[in-house]
């Protein structure tokens, strides 16, 4: 898989300008999307973001590890851009760790807090026993601990529900050792533009920050909009909302539903190669289940990638791969390790060719969204698939090497 750190960071720069003022929280949960958590927060870091946000704690301290320790720096300065005779000052792990924000979007257990204290991970509250765990903890660690409110607007999750969340806010904001700098919610359907259940959404949590406005309690950090919300529902990232949360859209992939408002482009592309040519007789069968029978002489491909690599079973005797940009259909069942395909048309294609599984260029390219209909999921399965021995190469020019 070659992810083009270029394209990232050019999509996160657009999606920047498409929600300005508000900042965006590059969500990097699961590896980045499988991705590879540290050279994506690099690429990003170097773009400009200053706030990550993952699943759970193991995510937070994976990205604190990478700076070595506790938030201590400054999140107005830009030590990205402190050079030295064209040098970084800053060596790439400690920029990656303490250059930004790490909160945590998910839940929390209570044996986790700790470790996440001393990390410096902004917390989340989805209920008071949890909020009155963190509080006690922090002081016995002598420390102040970062919190979000995680508000359950309609989710159904995680998250405080709606109208328990000014009693519990004021109740929290009695505790001592808390700092709680925002709070947020989830959209479940914001891929269906226009839908009343969103905006109902947005409604109801605007309301609950003049609620609690009224009780004299704000927040520097206010966000509900995901990716989806940000090509579907501008109200999500309009005052009071200082900021969104995008994940696939960095990616440069959009949900198979609803509009698509960002000019970002794909950053993966997925290649393997022909392990064999062979020539085929007509009545022959291929793969398991003999589900294709070869209707004449013909040569195919085999290509050495499977569903273990990513590739969806759904492809089998419907989707189609790319050799020297020609579409090759897909040839009975994709298998764990190989993936047969026609190669009428590719006449001069030989063993060890390359082969594009996902990616490409034109009407022809193979996108993460049409194998997502083809298998009738969303892209972020598609992306979540890719096997462990599936090599991630980073491609591509980044701000970086621009300077």
């Amino acid at each position: 898989m070659e992810i083009d750190l270029g394209v990232l960071q050019e999509n996160y720069r657009k999606m920047v300008a498409a929600v300005a003022p508000c900042s965006v929280i590059a969500v990097l949960k699961a590896n980045a999307y499988g991705l590879g958590v540290g050279a994506v927060a690099k690429a990003l870091v170097d773009a400009g973001c200053r706030q990550f946000g993952v699943a759970e704690l193991n995510e937070a301290l994976e990205l604190r590890a990478l700076g070595g320790g506790e938030n201590s720096v400054d999140r107005a300065s830009c030590p990205i851009c402190s050079v030295s005779d064209g040098q970084d000052v800053h060596p790439t792990e400690k920029v990656v760790g303490d250059a930004v924000a790490v909160q945590i979007l998910g839940g929390v257990l209570p044996d986790e807090v700790p470790a996440a204290i001393e990390a410096g991970v902004i917390l989340p509250i989805t209920d008071i026993e949890i909020a009155r765990h963190i509080n006690r903890v922090a002081g016995e660690l002598g420390k102040i601990a970062e919190c979000q409110f995680l508000v359950d607007t309609g989710m159904g999750r995680l998250g405080v529900p709606l109208e328990n969340a000014v009693a519990l806010v004021c109740e929290v904001a009695e505790l001592q050792n808390l700092e709680c700098e925002g709070i947020y919610s989830h959209f479940p359907i914001a891929y269906r533009g226009g839908d009343e259940y969103t905006n109902k959404q947005i409604d109801d949590f605007k309301s609950l920050l003049e609620n609690l406005a009224g009780e004299s309690i704000e927040f520097s950090c206010r966000h509900i909009a995901n990716s989806d919300a940000i090509n579907n529902f501008p109200r999500a990232y309009a005052l009071p909302f200082n900021a969104v949360r995008s994940g696939i859209n960095l990616h440069g992939c959009f949900d198979t539903e609803g509009q698509r408002i960002l000019d970002i482009k794909p950053a993966l592309t997925l290649k393997s190669r022909l392990i064999a040519v062979r020539e085929l007789s007509a009545g022959d069968h291929i793969g398991y289940g003999c589900s294709y029978c070869v209707p004449h002489d013909m040569r195919v491909g085999v290509v050495a990638a499977g569903y273990a690599d990513g590739l969806p079973l759904a492809l089998s005797n419907t989707g189609y791969l790319l050799v020297s940009g020609v579409p090759c259909k897909v040839l009975g069942r994709v298998s764990m390790d190989y993936t047969t395909i026609s190669l009428e048309g590719v006449d001069d294609a030989t063993c060890g060719d390359d082969v594009i599984c996902l990616g490409g260029s034109g009407e022809d390219a193979v996108t993460v969204e049409d194998w997502a209909e083809i298998k009738n999921t969303h892209p972020y399965d598609i992306i979540c698939s890719f096997g462990s021995r599936v090599e991630r190469r980073y491609v591509g020019r980044t701000l970086n090497d621009e300077r």
